[in-house]
């Protein structure tokens, strides 16, 4: 359920008797938002507060694809019995290039945890975020809450958000770029490493970034065509890698879903997707293009 609030007043209003209705049901429950919201409800709830999960989605869902597996499934996976979740992966101050990954986000949890016992209630600020993210809210959300109550939302249509912001990602005005098949994963990772380094991003993130793009160029090989693209670029605030390859990614939900126990594969997208800051993909029939952020 998404709620559409404006201020304290009503992001209280909004989100604090759910928290205590669900105490009360005995249920489990989470709450992950942005740093200073996070505050506010803190502080409401007193000594319930210590009852609560207190997640700061500012940190733990800085990179949207993180926050299905290892925010919203981590949390519903390990607690028995129902559970809620207020969940806020959208505020005034994310960045145009994040905003599409956290649309497609809030349109697949709605495809993400099946029958599973859960709630779920999304805040978005009418008052700071653009209209059309709030026109994105009502197609991904099948019921709203506000200040004048309840309805259901006659835009639902979570498939169509996902289709969107399935776009060709804008060119880089210059990127060194190298090809790779079985015999070069070793060496496109030496590449990558590299030129993130000639990039200046410092070395513990070079580190993840060369794990990021061994899962994704291994991916290519196993499950695309065998081979594929590396390109590796800066831009003021991102050190950026694109792997380009022609095999087609069906599932949404890739990478955002962890692997179930004893699983075989389906590890890869979700380690991108914990050690990047952001993963946006663009898929067609025949490529998949993967393009990873590192801040510098």
């Amino acid at each position: 359920m998404g709620l559409l609030y404006s201020g304290d007043s009503e992001y209280l209003d909004g989100t604090i008797p759910y928290i205590l209705e669900g105490l009360k049901l005995d249920e489990s429950v989470a709450v992950a938002v942005p740093g200073r919201n996070l505050t506010l409800i803190e502080e409401a709830l007193g000594d319930s507060a210590a009852e609560v999960e207190l997640i700061d989605m500012s940190e733990a869902g800085r990179n949207p694809g993180r926050i299905l597996p290892c925010v919203l499934l981590a949390f519903a996976d390990s607690r028995p019995g129902p559970a809620r979740i207020i969940g806020e992966p959208i505020w005034a101050e994310r960045s145009a290039i994040e905003y599409p990954a956290c649309a497609q986000h809030e349109a697949l949890i709605n495809f993400a945890f099946g029958d599973r016992d859960l709630g779920i209630l999304c805040p978005y600020d009418r008052a700071r975020l653009e209209d059309d993210v709030l026109a994105d809210a009502e197609r991904t959300h099948p019921t709203l809450s506000g200040a004048g109550g309840d309805h259901r939302s006659e835009d639902y249509a979570p498939d169509a958000v996902v289709e969107k912001y399935n776009l060709p990602l804008p060119e880089p005005r210059a990127a060194d770029a190298f090809r790779f098949d079985l015999s070069r994963l070793a060496a496109v990772r030496q590449f990558a490493q590299e030129r993130a380094e000639e990039c200046g991003l410092v070395p513990d993130r070079v580190e993840d970034l060369v794990l990021a793009v061994a899962e994704l160029s291994a991916n290519s090989v196993l499950h695309g065509s065998g081979h594929g693209v590396v390109r590796v670029w800066r831009d003021e605030d991102h050190v950026l890698c694109e792997v380009i390859d022609e095999g087609t990614l069906s599932d949404p939900l890739a990478g955002r879903r962890p692997a179930s126990p004893g699983q075989i594969g389906g590890r890869g997208l979700v380690l991108v997707n914990q050690v990047a800051d952001l993963v946006r993909q663009y898929r067609r029939p025949g490529s998949t293009v993967t393009r990873i952020y590192f801040r510098v």
